[in-house]
């Protein structure tokens, strides 16, 4: 591992995770695109910077109904590499050079701001039931994506996570045109070997899982029905993007058409 004015570069998922040990002054760079410009802007003044860009954590294995995937793989590789709906979503990430750069970490943990909502590729992970491992002060150790999404990425450097492929999949957004876009509202919808599973990004801070909406498919509710359950799971706010009542329009609609493209 190089250590370079207090940037280390480690060079296996183990030497990444000894250097972050429990995250104190660590910050940490793999793609850079949500980093970067808070170090430019002077938001952000690094007291160590943990470099994972030759830690060979960006890789993606599929095998026997599985996909890892490393924490440094770049958004763009999950677009052909990926399991749905986890593709569709990485294919709408920011524009070409940003999905070249950022990370699918990166995007797991991105902090929500104050204007616009990221992490877009919550809502997926959501629905494929993700499995995060991670490391910090009590070692390594894997959680369920709600467990993470829960208790924060503070302490915690995400090393690898890990879904099975659904059975089916199926997507629906509403977006704006813009160089650098970022979601109004997206819905995921999965069936997994526990059923079907559905989330939403972009209604608050961080993805949500629709528990009501997945407990009225179960129950027997049509499609346009249990759509209509998606406002019992979230209260979409306003944001500098769009207004949470143009959300609470549009969100029991989406839900129901990513669960007819899902049947």
């Amino acid at each position: 591992m190089t250590n370079l004015t207090n940037v280390l570069v480690p060079t296996s998922a183990d030497d990444a995770a000894a250097a972050f040990g429990d995250g104190s002054g660590v910050t940490v760079v793999a793609g850079g695109t949500i980093v970067m410009p808070d170090i430019k802007l002077g938001r952000l003044c690094p007291e160590r910077t943990l470099y994972l860009g030759r830690a060979g954590l960006d890789r993606i294995e599929r095998s026997g109904g599985m996909c890892r995937i490393g924490a440094a793989t770049p958004v763009s590789a999950l677009v052909d590499g990926a399991p749905e709906p986890l593709a569709t979503f990485a294919a709408h990430v920011g524009d070409r050079e940003v999905r070249g750069q950022a990370t699918i970490g990166g995007n797991l943990c991105a902090p929500a701001t104050a204007t616009f909502s990221r992490g877009d590729l919550q809502a997926p992970l959501l629905t494929l039931d993700a499995r995060i491992r991670s490391a910090g002060s009590t070692g390594e150790r894997t959680d369920s994506i709600e467990d993470f999404l829960a208790a924060g990425p503070d302490g915690r450097l995400v090393l690898e996570i890990e879904v099975d492929e659904p059975k089916r999949a199926a997507s629906a957004s509403v977006r704006r045109p813009h160089a650098h876009a970022y979601t109004i509202l997206a819905v995921a919808a999965a069936e997994t070997a526990a059923g079907i599973r559905v989330a939403i990004a972009g209604a608050g801070p961080r993805a949500v899982r629709a528990t009501s909406v997945e407990q009225a498919l179960a129950d027997g509710a049509s499609p346009e029905d249990a759509g209509q359950k998606a406002l019992d799971d979230v209260d979409p706010q306003d944001d500098a993007i769009a207004s949470g009542n143009y959300r609470r329009q549009v969100l029991p609609a989406l839900v129901t058409r990513a669960l007819g493209d899902l049947s």
